[in-house]
């Protein structure tokens, strides 16, 4: 009897989703209580009022837990979700832009893509809903609209997004001064809609009013493609992922000593014998897919050629370098194989050029980076050609002997930049170095024109003695924004050199008014970095997501919370990354996520 009870009780659970026509898939929902979604198994008396889980997310916070970045300004909404046609959409762009169409296609169909991939499968079983119309206001007296949009430092990115339901249509109202602002309200608008698999339709949350900018202009991912590389595809993946959390900026560190994988029209030779193949080569083809597909998506790609150390492959047969390939290499450089350019090379000056103004025709940078990273004055001292020049220029051979020689390289090289942009002055970054020290700063670097790109450790003293000499700076401190740090050491026992692995929630409480102090207004903002000693394309995504996605709400809204307030969303947003193709890595067992709030150990 006991056995026909079980029997019975299985077949009346399962049988009870027929009776009541509910989904089959189904056990569990939720219920808000005390800002906590709470799990419960669901059935006849409390089906009505369960929650999914991305719409208890939602409302049971004291913000909308399915944005991510947080919106920086007012929001105001209703505790309630419509019910939308996904297929009755109706995105309504101005017509009086012709230049903007592209621009307006791609995002719409970026749009339909984001809602197609919050459904289990295509083909939605509840039918039915309200028609949606969007409606695209842009201030079209706007100066900018003469061309194609173009992001800069003075670019305004703010926009303001209304949801209301009017008689038969849901209406949202997006509003911005640029193409770069609507963009962002249209990716703010796609999380406000989830996918309810309780009562199979998509919704949208109902009467939404919010204003929203960034509190920095400079929000960025580095990625090293010299080291290995990475297909277009991989680039374009991580573009698509970036505008999803409005970072803006793709810092391609495109070639290094290792490999010279960019195409060059006028000195072919330098990818033909660079590159690690011919199958691994960046053509101008590629390139321009890549800016126009990172435009579309809100970014600047922005192209470094590190000089004068980090060059070598490619440069063959051109006796302007110093000690290639010298060994032993860890008396010459910081990893294998050594190289850095000859200075004293004219000749060497005319291919930096030719190799700048492919740089500017491909990607028509608003700030272009010169490296300038890692000069070994060992490797200069070391070559006789260098050495004699000096003496014939009646220096010594001193340190400051040879930071005068890179203070020589760098104006020369700047003169070649200059002419290529026909004297456009284009800022220009270099990270932090033996040049950018306080002693010689101000020497050999003008800071109405040269940005700093910090890399040391966030509290190196040189950081504020830059920033007092009133120098902008871009924060990439390794110990928080390197996101190779943790792993094997590649040139020897133990781990790499700036382990441990950095969590998100170093990422996310790395705080550039810390950094900076009272010179907050200096700091542009901040970009984590990806070299590629131990990356490729394979592990990229897990390596940058979600992390890069805890940087980007610090630099997007710089929550006054640190990252106790933000572990929620980012578990959601982590599996919203996966549902759009992005292999970020899992932070916690989905068990944490189903039951908010329970996995972390507390303050106290």
């Amino acid at each position: 009897m006991a056995a026909f009870s079980i029997l019975f009780g299985l077949a009346f659970a399962t049988n009870i989703y027929s009776i009541l026509g509910l989904p089959e898939d189904l056990i569990y929902g939720y219920e808000c209580i005390e800002n906590k979604c709470v799990k419960f198994q669901l059935n006849e008396g409390n089906w009505n009022s369960a929650l999914s889980l991305p719409v208890c997310y939602m409302l049971c916070s004291d913000s909308i837990g399915t944005l991510w970045p947080k919106p920086s300004g007012n929001v105001k909404h209703e505790s309630y979700l419509l019910h939308i046609d996904r297929r009755n959409i109706l995105f309504n762009a101005p017509t009086h832009l012709p230049q903007y169409a592209h621009f307006w296609q791609v995002n719409e169909e970026r749009f339909a893509k984001i809602l197609e991939n919050k459904l289990p499968n295509k083909e939605i079983r509840k039918k039915g809903g309200y028609p949606m119309k969007i409606l695209i206001n842009i201030d079209s007296d706007n100066s900018e609209f003469e061309q194609i949009p173009k992001l800069t430092l003075s670019t305004d990115e703010s926009y303001k997004l209304d949801v209301t339901k009017g008689d038969n249509n849901i209406l949202a109202d997006i509003r911005a001064t640029t193409f770069f602002g609507i963009r962002h309200g249209l990716e703010t608008l796609s999380q406000l809609i989830v996918y309810d698999d309780i009562r199979r339709e998509l919704q949208i949350l109902a009467n939404v009013s919010l204003s929203d900018e960034p509190a920095f202009k400079w929000r960025g991912l580095l990625l090293d493609t010299a080291r290995n590389f990475y297909s277009v595809k991989a680039i374009k993946r991580t573009l698509d992922a970036m505008a999803s959390v409005k970072l803006n900026t793709f810092h391609w560190h495109i070639i290094d000593s290792q490999s010279f994988p960019m195409e060059i029209k006028t000195r072919p030779e330098l990818h033909k014998i660079g590159a690690y193949s011919q199958r691994k080569v960046y053509t101008h083809e590629d390139i321009a897919q890549i800016v126009e597909y990172g435009r579309a998506r809100g970014i600047r790609v922005m192209p470094e050629f590190d000089a004068p150390a980090h060059v070598g492959e490619g440069w063959q047969h051109k006796n302007m370098t110093a000690c290639f390939k010298a060994k032993p290499w860890q008396n010459y450089c910081v990893e294998p194989p050594c190289g850095q350019l000859d200075p004293t090379v004219d000749d060497m000056y005319s291919v930096l050029q030719d190799i700048y103004q492919d740089m500017f025709d491909l990607f028509d940078p608003d700030v272009f980076h010169m490296g300038g990273d890692e000069v070994s004055f060992t490797c200069w001292n070391s070559t006789k050609s260098i050495i004699d020049w000096m003496i014939g220029m009646g220096w010594e051979l001193k340190t400051s002997d040879f930071i005068h020689l890179w203070g020589h390289f760098q104006m020369e090289a700047m003169r070649r930049v200059d002419y290529v942009t026909k004297q456009k002055q284009v800022p220009i970054i270099l990270w932090t170095s033996k040049l950018t020290d306080p002693a010689h700063i101000e020497k050999y670097l003008n800071k109405k024109r040269y940005f700093i790109q910090i890399w040391t450790r966030r509290d190196d003293s040189q950081v504020l003695d830059i920033l007092k000499r009133g120098f902008q700076i871009i924060v990439s401190n390794h110990d928080a924004l390197y996101f190779d740090c943790g792993g094997a050491n590649w040139v020897g026992e133990g781990n790499n050199w700036c382990s441990p692995y950095i969590g998100w929630q170093k990422v996310y409480d790395n705080r550039m008014e810390v950094v900076a102090e009272h010179y907050i207004s200096q700091v542009l903002g901040a970009e984590a970095a990806v070299w590629s000693e131990q990356i490729d394309e394979q592990n990229l995504d897990q390596r940058l997501w979600p992390r890069a996605s805890a940087l980007a709400e610090r630099l997007w809204s710089n929550p006054s919370g640190n990252w106790r307030q933000a572990e929620a969303r980012i578990l959601l947003h982590r599996e919203n990354l996966v549902k759009n193709g992005i292999a970020a890595e899992p932070l916690q067992p989905e068990w944490c996520l189903q039951s908010q709030k329970e996995c972390s150990i507390s303050d106290a």
